[in-house]
C-alpha cells in the first residue's frame, strides 16, 4: 500500500496521521502489535478529507474504547480509526430525546441522562465502552440493550458518504445489528422517559452494586468474551465454563492469560499475556465447552487482525 499521498494530508482540526502506531495501550487488554496507519480524527471534516484521500485502498477497523477488542501482536495490515473530540458531545434536543457522539463513553451517556431526569439510560452505567461500539454490537447489561433506546444513528461509509439511519430499518439482535461493516458510526439519537432523578439515581447505584459484587474490576480485561447461548439452553454462559473446565487447572496452561476467579466469562492479562496466549485460551474453552455440552460459543469480544 503506497502510503506518500497520506502523509502529505492537511487537516483542519488538529487530527493526527501516524504510521506504525502501537495499539497495546489503547485497548483494555493492553495487547497489539502496531498498525500501518492511524488516524485519530477530531471532526466529520477531517475524517472526511481523509476517507475521500484514502479512497478504500485497505481495509479499515474502527476503535471505541478499545473495551471488547483483542489485537494480534504482529503488524495490523490495515488503518485504526478512533474519533477524537468533536465525536465526543452530548446535547438534549428535547425532554427525553438526546443525542451523543458515537466516541463518548457509555456511562457518561448515563449520567447526562440522569441529570436531566431522563430514565432509561441507567443499564450504560455498567457498560465500559463507547456509544459508537454499544450501536454496533447492540450492547446491553441487566435485561437492557441499545435497541430500547435508540431513536436513530449517524454514520459516514468508507467512501465519505454522510447517512441517518432509522431504528426502524436496524434488526437488532441479541449482541449484533445488520448495520454494514463499512459504516463509521458519528452519533447517536436516544430516547428515554423523563422521570425523578433520585429514582434514577438509585437504580444506576443498584446495577454498579451488583457488578462490583460479580465481576473483577481495574484489571486488564475485555468484559464478557462469550455471549450467552440464548437459543440453546438456558444457563448463562459461565456456567457452560464452570461445568465444562477446571479453572484452576486452565490458568496454569496459557501463562498470563487467565478466567477470572470472580466470573469466568472475563479472560484477564494477569501480566503480559500475548494474543496467542489469548487465542489459546479462547480456543481451549470453546473446545471443552463443546464436547461436555454440545453447545458452540460464539465470541462477544473482536478479534481485530
Amino acid at each position: 500500500m503506497k502510503l506518500d499521498d497520506l502523509e502529505k494530508i492537511e487537516f483542519y482540526d488538529n487530527s493526527r496521521l501516524n504510521f506504525d502506531h502501537d495499539l497495546s495501550r489503547l485497548n483494555w487488554f493492553n495487547i497489539g502489535g502496531k498498525t500501518k496507519i492511524f488516524l485519530y480524527a477530531n471532526s466529520l471534516k477531517d475524517l472526511s478529507i481523509f476517507l475521500n484521500k484514502f479512497n478504500n485502498r485497505g481495509k479499515i477497523f474502527v476503535l471505541g474504547a478499545g473495551s471488547n477488542t483483542l489485537f494480534d501482536d504482529e503488524t495490523f495490515e490495515g488503518t485504526i480509526i478512533k474519533l477524537g473530540k468533536n465525536f465526543n458531545n452530548i446535547s438534549l434536543l428535547k425532554d427525553n430525546l438526546i443525542i451523543s457522539g458515537s466516541s463518548c463513553l457509555d456511562r457518561k451517556l448515563s449520567e447526562f441522562a440522569m441529570i436531566n431526569h431522563i430514565e432509561g439510560f441507567e443499564f450504560l452505567s455498567c457498560i465500559p465502552g463507547s456509544v459508537g461500539g454499544g450501536i454496533r454490537m447492540n450492547a446491553g447489561c441487566y435485561g437492557r440493550e441499545f435497541k430500547d433506546i435508540i431513536v436513530s444513528v449517524q454514520a459516514i461509509d468508507f467512501k465519505g458518504r454522510v447517512l441517518t439511519i432509522s431504528s426502524s430499518e436496524i434488526n437488532f439482535k441479541y449482541r449484533s445489528t445488520n448495520l454494514s461493516e463499512n459504516l463509521i458510526y458519528l452519533s447517536g439519537t436516544f430516547k428515554g422517559k423523563l422521570s425523578k432523578k433520585e429514582k434514577i439515581k438509585k437504580k444506576i447505584d443498584e446495577l454498579k452494586s451488583k457488578k462490583e459484587i460479580s465481576q473483577p474490576l481495574k484489571v486488564k480485561t475485555s468484559g464478557s468474551t462469550f455471549k450467552n447461548p440464548i437459543n440453546q439452553t438456558n444457563k448463562k454462559v459461565w456456567e457452560l465454563i464452570r461445568e465444562s473446565i477446571d479453572i484452576n487447572q486452565v490458568n496454569k496452561m496459557f501463562g498470563d492469560a487467565k478466567l477470572s476467579d470472580k466470573h469466568c466469562n472475563f479472560l484477564i492479562n494477569t501480566q503480559k499475556a500475548s494474543s496467542k496466549d489469548m487465542k489459546n485460551l479462547i480456543n481451549f474453552v470453546k473446545e471443552n465447552v463443546y464436547k461436555k455440552t454440545g453447545i458452540k460459543l460464539e465470541l462477544e469480544i473482536i478479534l481485530a487482525s
